[in-house]
C-alpha cells in the first residue's frame, strides 16, 4: 500500500512540474507582446511567432487613423476562426507583393471591434478612405478574388 501512494505521490508531482513549466514557458512567451496585454488567448499566444500576423494594430492606433482621416486597410480577424486561418495565408503574403500596407486587428483580444466596426463575421477586411469606411469583403474568398478586390478598393 505504501509503494502505490509512494507511486501516486510521485506522477502527482511530475504532473505538476509539467504543468508548471508549461505555464512558465507560456508567460515567457506572451512577455513583451505587442498587444500590450499581461495575458493571451492561446490562440493569438500561438501565432506571437508566425509571419503572417506581424502587421498587428492596437485599436487606439486604429482609431486615431480613422480620427485623422487616413486611408486604412484592416483585416479584421479572429484566431479561431478556421476561415480566417485559410484567408491570412493568403491575403498577408498577396498585401505585401501588392506594396498594400493590411493591418491586422485581432477581434478575439478585442472584442470591442465588433461593435465599433460592424463587424458581422470573420475573416472582414475593410477600406477607409479619408477615415471612413469605403469598402468591404468577407468571409474566405480564393487569392485572385482578393487580389481583384485589392485592385479595385486599395489603389
Amino acid at each position: 500500500m505504501k509503494k502505490v501512494v509512494v507511486f501516486l505521490v510521485i506522477i502527482i508531482a511530475l504532473f505538476g512540474a509539467i504543468w508548471f513549466l508549461n505555464y512558465m514557458q507560456q508567460n515567457e512567451k506572451v512577455e513583451d507582446n505587442p498587444y500590450g496585454k499581461s495575458s493571451l488567448h492561446p490562440e493569438t499566444a500561438s501565432q506571437l511567432d508566425d509571419p503572417n500576423y506581424q502587421n498587428l494594430i492596437l485599436p487606439e492606433a486604429l482609431e486615431d487613423k480613422l480620427a485623422n482621416n487616413e486611408d486604412v486597410t484592416v483585416y479584421f480577424y479572429s484566431p479561431t476562426c478556421s476561415h480566417c486561418k485559410r484567408t491570412t495565408p493568403i491575403v498577408a503574403p498577396l498585401a505585401e507583393e501588392m506594396g498594400i500596407d493590411l493591418v491586422q486587428f485581432n477581434l478575439l483580444e478585442f472584442e470591442d471591434g465588433w461593435n465599433d466596426y460592424n463587424i458581422t463575421e470573420t475573416p472582414t477586411i475593410v477600406q477607409y478612405k479619408g477615415g471612413q469606411e469605403t469598402a468591404r469583403i468577407t468571409g474566405f474568398h480564393e487569392e485572385p478574388e482578393f487580389e481583384a478586390w485589392f485592385n479595385e478598393n486599395t489603389k
